[in-house]
């Protein structure tokens, strides 16, 4: 039986009361306005979208006490000066369509919100008018005043929170509010690579120190978008990042993907971006996730920077609070042209590895000290000339007679007592004649096997450097990829139960599994309706072996709740491939032949995704010659 409310009052239990316009937009900031860097969210959209092409954001104790956002935009007039501080008030939206939105603000919520919970001053100089100020505080309305200023916007917002002491206690440090409000503005940065963004801290007066800054860009849409995430991301993600541009029915995905080699330890490089909007959206990260999926091991993530473009009428904006989530009329459209697009690019991407593997390598090598101090010492050394280079690698082609090597007498120490135990070996092998190859091997991307090391590193020689090859871990992945091949053409066998495994699910558990069951089927897992709630597993793939059935369609399920689909039977499949293509690749301590070796060089030029390993790892290291004269002190 249920008891009366004890939070309710007979006396005012049937009594509904009009909440006064200060609680509305106080309750209203709690939704709109989380922390300080909500508030320069908000403060950075309106300016650009008035237009801005520069905007400076300044900030003091993270954004507690100040934050001051001044752009150069088309600024307001003295008579809407007000209205911009009414609930729902915009210039943005006629309120007829709400799906048609161009522009990042549309509510009309946030200055409200603001000077609900703060000191809020606004000064703005429309073209053709006179600047003018306004001032709220706790919601309290000042009158408009003249004011002095060139063009533009600048909005000034004060002790945030200061009207609602309570929400104070829930702040983080200065330091880490400060760190939430650039990373809001890189994020924007991103979004508007025309546009120049500067953040300033401000803590203790005075001028101030530049946090961040990004100049306005133009030309190019990917130049200009590449450029702007070089100085957001760094260079080594520009470096490293994959070209993106599809579209598919309507709609555009353009940006860039790093490769499986350029890898994170959190999601924390995962920048999506929906009509230039920045959001969180689960069903995006997923899709980006399951594109890298059979790439990464999954304490890694990927990074990727990734602008979906469409007709605002396919996309729903107004789904959160904070504008941070959207919803496709079509997700599964979305979802798709973002698996298709990347996994395109990273089978276009062949061999290729990230230059950090190599940067991480030369990090690991250091020229010893002269005398234990100092800088090492730098010698002026001549770089061989071409033809004596061209002759040296003449010797070292396949089809030339050597000399015998010279054999020192065996009671000799040094060199000659490695001789029978040798780590390093260099074999000859027979090939076409010079004037039969069409380019030298040199030229090709891995270059010519010179040598074997440790029975597990090909050392191959390129134009411009040198490649050191894990011979295992690169045979391990080309036999990866055939096996995988060898299924997407002829299938997954399955095999077929003696007695069907009955599961009993809940009605939404139960239309669920059933509506991927063709899906599954394609793995070799064959569900079907048994009547009510219950379904039958009647075959498994089989080379899973013995499947414990129920177990593993509730893992199915619970990544269907998660993610909206499901990869378990796929990743459980393939981690099957995985490890066969282990067992049968090359193993460590094999002595190959130079013609095996140049075999599984040209081989990892000729396979996609060859660069990296099946547990994400690099397959080979490349090093460029002037990287190596460095660690030698040759200028």
């Amino acid at each position: 039986m249920s008891s009366p409310d004890p939070q309710i009052s007979e006396a005012s239990r049937s009594t509904i009361r009009q909440l006064d316009d200060s609680a509305i937009n106080r309750i209203a900031a709690g939704e709109v306005i989380e922390r300080p860097a909500s508030a320069v969210k908000e403060l950075v959209e309106n300016a650009i979208d008035a237009g801005a092409t520069r905007i400076t954001v300044d900030i003091a104790d993270g954004g507690k006490t100040l934050i001051r956002v001044t752009d150069d935009g088309c600024g307001m007039s003295a008579e809407d000066l007000p209205l911009a501080l009414s609930r729902h008030a915009t210039s943005k939206i006629d309120g007829s369509d709400l799906l048609n939105i161009h522009t990042f603000g549309f509510r009309g919520e946030a200055l409200p919100s603001l000077g609900a919970v703060g000191r809020l001053t606004i000064t703005s100089r429309a073209s053709g008018n006179d600047a003018a100020q306004v001032r709220v505080a706790g919601g309290k309305v000042d009158p408009v005043k003249p004011a002095a200023l060139r063009a533009g916007t600048v909005v000034e917002l004060r002790d945030l929170f200061y009207a609602t002491p309570a929400r104070l206690k829930f702040m983080r440090t200065d330091r880490a509010e400060a760190q939430a409000i650039g990373d809001v503005i890189k994020r924007l940065a991103m979004a508007e690579p025309s546009v120049g963004f500067t953040l300033r801290d401000v803590s203790g007066g005075g001028e101030g120190r530049v946090t961040f800054r990004a100049d306005p860009l133009s030309g190019d849409l990917f130049d200009a978008l590449h450029g702007r995430l070089s100085s957001v991301l760094g260079r080594e993600f520009a470096e490293n990042a994959l070209k993106i541009d599809a579209t598919r029915e309507g709609l555009r995905l353009y940006g860039y993907a790093a490769l499986p080699t350029y890898t994170r330890g959190a999601a924390v490089a995962q920048f999506l971006f929906v009509n230039t909007r920045p959001v969180k959206d689960k069903m995006l990260t997923g899709a980006l996730r399951a594109a890298y999926f059979d790439f990464l091991s999954r304490d890694r993530h990927p990074a990727a920077a990734l602008f979906i473009d469409c007709d605002p009428t396919l996309v729903d904006v107004n789904v959160h609070p904070a504008k941070s989530e959207v919803r496709f009329r079509d997700p599964g459209l979305a979802r798709g042209l973002i698996v298709s697009s990347l996994r395109h690019a990273l089978a276009e991407a062949g061999h290729r590895a990230s230059t950090t593997v190599a940067g991480a390598t030369l990090g690991a090598m250091r020229p010893e000290q002269a005398g234990g101090q100092g800088a090492p010492h730098v010698y002026q050394m001549d770089r061989p000339s071409m033809g004596a280079r061209t002759a040296a690698y003449s010797a070292q082609r396949p089809d030339y007679a050597p000399v015998p090597p010279y054999q020192p007498p065996q009671q000799t120490g040094g060199f000659a007592e490695m001789a029978s135990a040798y780590s390093g070996q260099v074999i000859d092998e027979p090939s076409a004649p010079a004037a039969e190859q069409e380019q030298p091997p040199e030229a090709l991307p891995l270059g010519a096997a010179r040598g074997q090391v440790h029975e597990n590193y090909i050392i191959a020689q390129t134009a411009d450097g040198m490649v050191i090859v894990d011979q295992h871990a690169a045979h391990e992945r080309l036999v990866y990829e055939k096996l995988k091949k060898q299924m997407g053409e002829n299938g997954v066998a399955a095999q077929a139960l003696l007695i069907p495994e009955i599961i009993e699910l809940s009605d939404n558990d139960c239309a669920r599994l059933l509506a991927v069951a063709e899906e599954l089927a394609k793995f070799g897992l064959g569900i079907e309706a048994f009547g009510g709630n219950a379904v039958a597993v009647r075959e498994t793939p089989a080379i899973l072996g013995e499947v414990n059935a129920e177990a593993m369609v509730k893992d199915i399920l619970d990544e269907l709740d998660d993610q909206g689909e499901s990869q378990l039977v796929q990743a459980r499949l393939e981690a099957i491939l995985s490890r066969v293509a282990c067992h049968g690749s090359i193993r460590s301590g094999r002595r190959m032949r130079g013609e095996e070796m140049n075999a599984l060089l040209r081989e990892m030029e000729a396979t996609p995704h060859s660069g990296q390993c099946n547990h994400g790892r690099p397959t080979y290291v490349e090093l460029k010659l002037s990287d190596i004269e460095r660690l030698f002190g040759r200028t």
